[in-house]
């Protein structure tokens, strides 16, 4: 993956999970739609940075070839993911929402299991789209 279809990967990605999770957030906790549309925006610069760090560290274990990747692998790349960026959010939720650490980490966990799963779709999905483009030589490779 290139570096620019690295970076149309990482921005496509936040993008839907910034409208997913803007949404819940509001809806869950109660606070103001801005607040919580503000609140996503940091989470989601923080998770685009880590996102690009633990995808190049990822490609250079598991192979740049994502379309051979197994379920065990998919899984083991979503859950990886999450965790580190687990360690990151935690102070930077109690300290936006005012919340005691037990409550901000049960939320957290919540994200945990959303975005594992979302990550796991979502890199499946991308992954099979760039592939059938390339096979119908629709582009040689995505940017």
């Amino acid at each position: 993956m290139s570096h620019k279809e690295r970076i149309l990967h990482m921005v496509l990605f936040e993008l839907i999970a910034l409208v997913i999770m803007a949404g819940l957030a509001t809806y869950i906790t109660g606070n103001g739609a801005g607040e919580m549309a503000g609140l996503a925006l940091a989470m989601s610069l923080i998770a685009m940075g880590w996102n690009y760090l633990y995808n190049l560290g990822y490609d250079k274990l598991f192979g740049a070839d994502r379309t051979k990747r197994t379920k065990s692998v998919r899984v083991l790349h979503g859950l990886g993911f999450e965790l580190g960026l687990l360690v990151v959010t935690l102070p930077v939720l109690m300290w936006v929402l005012q919340l005691d650490f037990l409550t901000v980490f049960i939320m957290d966990i919540g994200l945990v299991i959303f975005f594992v799963l979302y990550a796991i779709g979502f890199n499946w999905a991308y992954d099979s789209v760039r592939n059938q483009l390339v096979a119908k030589g629709k582009v040689a490779a995505l940017v």
